[in-house]
């Protein structure tokens, strides 16, 4: 059967790519919800390197969503199954002691391959979780929530001194999502975010505390970190974690730049800090992520960083949630309808 495929082949300049799929013992999956992610709108807005762009282009945008089974030749799922789509691609072959979302060999959906913008999706099996419970729209933002869940596991997995103070850095989705996963997933540690927007830090209430990052008290500390500024704000986040962090304390690095960013290292070297790269998610986060999602409580927590935009029903609908995805404070979700 022949699939529509979406792609973005310019900065805001789509076209739909026609492809011939064999069904015949495959799991089958119609896209129902998705979300746009930073990465997404950098693509759309010709904000990456020249080269990077020529070299990922033509490409479907969006690595999160949710879908519909509508044919399953594998025998996992019966049809109407609710599922979230894993856009990380492991290699076949696994590499020990290293995360799925790391290994070499692996690639990642709508980064140089076609994201889920499409009529249907062919997939493994081990790329989808099902749901049941979860609302489509919530579901849709399943993967930006395993991304907060891999990075705290890491943090458990290196670090002490857990049920002590962690700043979140940054007031936007990511320092949001973080902050629901750390209540759930390290219960006993004061969370504190540290942002500059007060009315994204009144969103925030059910953080133990918030600061106006040029407002931190004098005997402000921290014993671990989450930068999830990104951009140009990386910098001045990285500086102040390295100022206000207690010695041998851990420092999540979650925010995204395009450019390189200084680092006062002679600080960073006499605390004894360690600097942790965290990206993307495997199947286990999203596993963890998904269980999360079935609670209501945390459900409702996310909906208030959701923005559903109407349907997407055609090309130019497209464009418009592309726009209104700039002019919203978190997380812009959208229905499939193509």
């Amino acid at each position: 059967m022949f699939n529509y495929i979406y792609q973005l082949v310019s900065p805001g300049m789509f076209s739909v790519k026609y492809s011939y799929e064999d069904f015949d013992g495959k799991l089958v999956v119609r896209p129902r919800y998705m979300a746009i992610c930073h990465a997404d709108q950098r693509y759309y807005m010709g904000q990456r390197d020249a080269k990077i762009l020529r070299k990922k282009l033509p490409m479907a945008l969006i690595h999160e969503c949710c879908g519909e089974v509508v044919y399953d030749g594998t025998s996992t799922y019966k049809p109407g199954q609710k599922v979230v789509l894993i856009p990380n691609v492991p290699p076949d072959e696994p590499i020990k002691g290293v995360y799925e979302n790391y290994g070499k060999g692996s690639h990642f959906l709508s980064s140089g391959y076609d994201g889920f913008m499409r009529e249907f999706v062919v997939i493994n099996p081990d790329r989808t979780v099902p749901f049941n419970r979860i609302s489509m729209d919530v579901a849709a933002i399943c993967e930006f929530v395993s991304v907060g869940v891999h990075a705290i596991k890491r943090l458990m997995e290196i670090s002490n001194r857990l049920s002590g103070r962690i700043g979140i850095w940054g007031d936007g989705s990511l320092a949001y999502t973080v902050c629901c996963c750390l209540r759930r997933l390290i219960p006993k540690a004061k969370v504190c975010v540290i942002g500059k927007n007060l009315a994204k830090l009144s969103q925030f209430a059910f953080a133990d505390f918030t600061y106006i990052v040029d407002d931190l008290p004098e005997d402000f500390e921290v014993d671990h970190a989450f930068e999830c500024a990104g951009g140009e704000g990386s910098f001045y986040a990285i500086d102040d974690i390295i100022n206000y962090i207690n010695p041998q304390g851990t420092v999540m690095l979650m925010g995204v730049s395009e450019n390189k960013i200084p680092i006062n290292t002679r600080n960073l070297m006499e605390k004894g800090l360690v600097f942790v790269g965290s990206s993307r998610s495997g199947r286990e986060d999203f596993l963890t992520a998904v269980n999360l999602m079935e609670d209501e409580k945390f459900e409702k927590r996310l909906c208030n960083i959701i923005f559903q935009d109407e349907a997407v029903a055609n090309i130019n609908d497209i464009h418009r949630v592309f726009k209104t995805d700039l002019n919203t404070p978190f997380k812009t979700v959208f229905e499939w309808s193509i």
